[in-house]
Order: C-alpha cells, then structure tokens, then sequence
C-alpha cells in the first residue's frame, strides 16, 4: 500500500453482546443492539444513539453489492446520515446476515431505514424472536479510506479514534484471542480494544489488527504491534 489515503476492503471479526429490540423497529422484525462494541476499551459504553452499534438481520443472504446499491440509492433519496456495513452473526449454532448501523443521529430513525431498505427490495428476518443477552460472533465487511502513518500501520481517514496495525500472518479466532490477552497483560499504556481484520488492497490481502483507542500516535501503534509480533512467536 502506497504513502496515501487508500480505499480499502476490510473483514472485520470479533465477539459481541447483543439483545434484541422490541420498539422503535419494524414491527415483527429482529433488530440487535450491541452492548459493548468495545471490550478491551471499558469506559466506551454506547450512552445515545450515535454511539450504538445496530444490526438489522436480513430476511435472506444478499450479495454485498445489492446491499451497496440499495444503501446508496438510500443516500441519495433521504437526507439522512448514518453509516451502514454488512455483517454476518453468529451465535451458538445460528448464522444470520444482517445490515450493521451506526452514528445514528435518533434511535427513531431505525424504523425508517428498515422501510426504505424494504422499497430497494431487501427483506428483514420476521417473527423470530432471541431474547437475553446472546454472545456473538460478528463478521463487518466495509469499505474504508486509510491513511499510512508509518510502515504497516494505518488510520481511518474519517475517525481517527481506529487504526489497523498490520501483523505477519493470518491468527484464527482462539489464536487471536490468546495472543490479545497476552499482549494486554504486557501492556502498560493507554487501554484499547483490538480486533481481528483483515484488509484487500491493491491486489494483495493483508492480515491486521483493528486498534480501538482515542489516544493514538505513530510510537502507541508501533509499539502494539511490536508487542503483537512478539506474543506471535
């Protein structure tokens, strides 16, 4: 990737806490709010709508593009602003695709986005109903501009509280999750949270580390991924 901003692809995973809605949705359908998106960043606890994380499932599987063209088109009718990803849940032995929402300006918006996703011809899981907090594993795939602060590492361009530090190969899911324990438990500075990413660019796939912190430069990212690289081993 060259010394730029650059769009990129991102496969985003990690565990979640979700529970389901029951107002201010389309009736019927199943709607999840994360409750902690963050939980290696403790004090970041959604307190109003633009700091939660919703997932409206899908009534079916849809290509991504069909879920980019509808939000686009979407975009161009409502003056709404809000941002939209697509994900892939699960939790126990049940997968669902959902559309993941997030700076929304009002909860009450929620509805209408459901209803005007339902006017681009995609359809929400109806009728199914999961109640509790459930324990998830959340897949994000999303398009991103980054920008290269130093070799290997990258912030978003349009929210520097996340960066993606690059490491030297691919750590499934339990993998991921013992080396982030060891790396936490040999940190000393700021806390963040880190998650499982993997990133295309130019032609290439690149296997990163999602960075969650609001107090971020150039040495605090470096030396993240040092320590990364070290529990790798």
């Amino acid at each position: 990737m060259d010394n730029k901003k650059t769009e990129v692809f991102v496969n985003l995973t990690k565990n979640d806490t979700l529970v389901a809605l029951d107002d201010k949705i389309l009736k019927g359908s199943l709607v999840f709010d994360s409750l902690n998106p963050f939980p290696g960043y403790y004090h970041e606890l959604p307190t109003d709508a633009s700091s939660m994380y919703i997932y409206m499932v899908l009534g079916k599987q849809y290509p991504l593009e069909e879920i980019l063209r509808a939000t686009q088109n979407i975009e161009k009718q409502y003056d709404w602003n809000f941002d939209a990803g697509k994900a892939y849940i699960t939790i126990g032995s049940t997968n669902l695709d959902a559309i993941r929402l997030k700076h929304l300006p009002e909860l009450d918006l929620v509805e209408k986005i459901q209803e005007a996703y339902l006017k681009q011809g995609i359809t929400f899981l109806m009728n199914k109903k999961l109640s509790g907090k459930l324990e998830a594993r959340t897949k994000i795939v999303k398009f991103l501009v980054l920008e290269e602060l130093a070799s290997g590492i990258y912030q978003n361009a349009e929210d520097d509280t996340f960066a993606y530090i690059f490491i030297s190969r691919y750590l499934d899911a339990e993998e991921f999750i013992k080396v982030s324990m060891d790396v936490k438990y040999n940190w000393e500075a700021h806390e963040f949270d880190a998650a499982s990413a993997s990133i295309y660019s130019d032609g290439k796939l690149y296997e990163a580390v999602r960075i969650r912190s609001d107090k971020m430069d150039v040495e605090y990212l470096s030396d993240i991924q040092k320590l990364y690289e070290q529990k790798m081993k």
